[in-house]
C-alpha cells in the first residue's frame, strides 16, 4: 500500500476538486434533435452523430406523402373555432346539413358478431381479466369475418396496419395452421414493446415488421411483395381515424393501381395454373382450395375495425368527392368529425378516471392504432366540450353516430369507385367495445361481403 505525504495528498484532493469545478462549469444544452434530453455543449457534434433521434437512411419503401392525398390549402380555413364556441344557430345549421346529407343512409348496420375456433382455448382461459377477454372477443370476430369472406387461406400476404403488438396477425397465423406461402407485414409507426410476432417460427409463414408512418408507405417497394407477387389482404384492429384513410389509399391506389399498370402475374396465380391434379386434390381435401381466389387482384380484400373518427383529417380523407357531391366541404367535415365523438361519450367516468385515461391517450397519440380498453365506456377528446343547451345526451349520441356513419359512407363510396364491393357491419357487442364497426371490402369479381357463405 502506498502512503502519501500530507503535501501530495493535498495536491490530489485539490486536483479532484478542480475537475469537479471544471465539470460544473461545462454548459448542458437541449439536444436539437430531441429536446427531451440534454448534452454537453462542447460534445454536441459528437453526440449528433450517435443520437437515437438522428435521421436515419430511409428504406426504399419510404416515399414522402405517397398516401397523403392532395393538399388543397384553399379549402381549409386558417382557424376554426371549437364546437363549444359556436352559437346555437350555427349548431342548428350544422345539424340540419348533417341530417339532410344522411337521408337515405341505413343507420342500422347488420350484425356480424362471429368467432373462430383458433381462439377457443384463449377465450376460455380462467386467468383472463375483463380487458383481455374483450380484446380476444374482438380478435375472434375479426378472424371469423376474414374467414367468412374467404380471405383466410394460403399463398397471400396479410398486411396489418397499426399493428401494435401484432396480436391480430398472430391469431390469423394460428388459424392458418400449416397453410403454404403465408406472409405477414406488420406496419407500426412507433416502437412497440412486448411484440408477439417475434415468437413465430413456423416454416410456412414469414413475419416482417416495418416501423413507418402509413402516410409514406409504398407497398410495391417492399422486397417481399415485389418478389413474391402475392395478393394482399389488408387488416387492422381499431385503426384510428386518419390511419384508416391512409391505409385505404395505400392499398387501393398506391399498391393495386401500380400492380395493374405493370400488369404483373402474381406467384399465387402462376402456382394455381401450374398445379398438378394431385396437388389440387390434396388442397381440396385439406379445405384450402376454396380459399384461393379464382381471379387474382393485387388486393384480395380489406377487413378493418374502425375507430376514433374525431381524429380524421380532411386532407387525408378518401371520401372528399362524396362530401362535395352532398354540398359539403372541409368546414363541415371538421365539425362532423369533432361531433362524431358524441357517439361514445354518453356514459362518462369520474373526472379522476377521465384524467388518467386522457393521459394514457396522449402517450399513445398518433400511433395509428390503440389497444382500447373500453369496458363499454369511452372518454374522447371532445367529451369535455359543453353540451349545446338544446340537445340532451341521447340526441347528442344519435348525432355522433350519424357523423360516424356519414364519414364511413364516404369511405364506402371511395372503395366502390375503385372497383371494390364494401360493407359496414357490427362485429362486436357495444358492451365489449363502443367502437364496434367493421369495414370489409372485396374486389368486384369476388363474392359479395353480404352474400359470402
Amino acid at each position: 500500500m502506498w502512503l502519501l505525504c500530507g503535501k501530495e495528498e493535498a495536491l490530489l484532493q485539490d486536483g479532484g476538486g478542480s475537475r469537479k469545478k471544471e465539470e460544473n462549469a461545462r454548459k448542458r444544452i437541449l439536444c436539437p434533435l430531441d429536446p427531451k434530453h440534454t448534452v454537453y455543449e462542447d460534445q454536441l457534434a459528437k453526440h449528433l452523430k450517435k443520437c437515437n433521434s438522428r435521421e436515419k437512411p430511409k428504406p426504399d419503401f419510404f416515399i414522402q406523402d405517397i398516401n397523403a392525398g392532395l393538399k388543397d390549402e384553399t379549402e381549409i380555413p386558417e382557424q376554426l373555432v371549437p364546437i363549444s364556441f359556436l352559437s346555437e344557430e350555427q349548431m342548428e345549421n350544422l345539424i340540419k346539413k348533417l341530417r339532410k346529407a344522411s337521408e337515405g343512409l341505413n343507420s342500422t348496420l347488420k350484425d356480424q358478431i362471429m368467432s373462430h375456433p383458433a381462439l377457443h382455448d384463449a377465450l376460455n382461459d380462467p386467468k383472463n381479466g375483463d380487458s383481455a377477454t374483450k380484446h380476444l372477443k374482438q380478435q375472434a370476430s375479426i378472424l371469423g369475418n376474414i374467414e367468412k369472406l374467404k380471405l383466410l387461406g394460403p399463398r397471400r400476404c396479410f398486411v396489418e396496419f397499426g399493428a401494435g403488438k401484432g396480436k391480430l396477425s398472430h391469431w390469423v397465423d394460428i388459424a392458418l395452421k400449416d397453410a403454404e406461402k403465408v406472409h405477414f407485414i406488420l406496419v407500426e409507426k412507433v416502437t412497440t414493446r412486448f411484440k408477439v410476432d417475434g415468437k413465430h417460427r413456423k416454416k410456412n409463414s414469414v413475419f416482417e415488421r416495418l416501423q413507418i408512418d402509413i402516410q409514406h408507405l409504398c407497398l410495391n417497394k417492399i422486397p417481399l411483395l415485389s418478389k413474391e407477387k402475392l395478393p394482399v389482404v389488408g387488416i387492422g384492429k381499431h385503426l384510428c381515424g386518419v390511419a384508416t384513410d391512409l391505409a385505404l389509399r395505400c392499398l387501393v391506389e398506391t399498391y393495386a393501381a401500380s400492380c395493374e399498370e405493370r400488369n404483373e402475374e402474381p406467384l399465387a396465380k402462376r402456382v394455381k395454373n401450374d398445379k398438378t391434379e394431385k396437388e389440387i386434390n390434396t388442397l381440396a381435401k385439406e379445405g384450402n382450395e376454396k380459399n384461393i381466389p379464382e381471379k387474382w387482384t393485387p388486393v384480395a380484400g380489406i377487413v378493418i375495425a374502425l375507430c376514433c373518427h374525431h381524429r380524421c383529417d380532411w386532407r387525408h380523407y378518401v371520401g372528399k368527392e362524396y362530401f362535395r357531391a352532398l354540398g359539403l366541404g372541409a368546414v363541415e367535415f371538421h365539425y362532423f368529425q369533432r361531433m362524431s365523438s358524441w357517439a361514445t361519450c354518453g356514459m362518462q367516468k369520474t373526472s379522476l378516471e377521465a384524467s388518467n385515461i386522457s393521459t394514457k391517450r396522449k402517450d399513445k397519440q398518433n400511433d395509428g392504432s390503440e389497444e382500447h380498453d373500453d369496458g363499454g365506456y369511452r372518454i374522447t377528446d371532445d367529451s369535455t366540450e359543453s353540451l349545446p343547451g338544446f340537445l340532451n345526451v341521447e340526441e347528442k349520441k344519435k348525432i355522433g353516430h350519424l357523423c360516424k356513419l356519414l364519414i364511413d359512407q364516404g369511405r364506402i363510396n371511395y372503395l366502390q369507385q375503385k372497383g371494390f364491393n364494401p360493407a359496414l357491419q357490427y362485429y362486436t357487442d357495444p358492451l365489449v367495445s363502443l367502437e364496434n364497426v367493421l369495414l370489409t371490402a372485396l374486389p368486384n369479381h369476388s363474392s359479395s361481403p353480404e352474400t359470402t357463405a
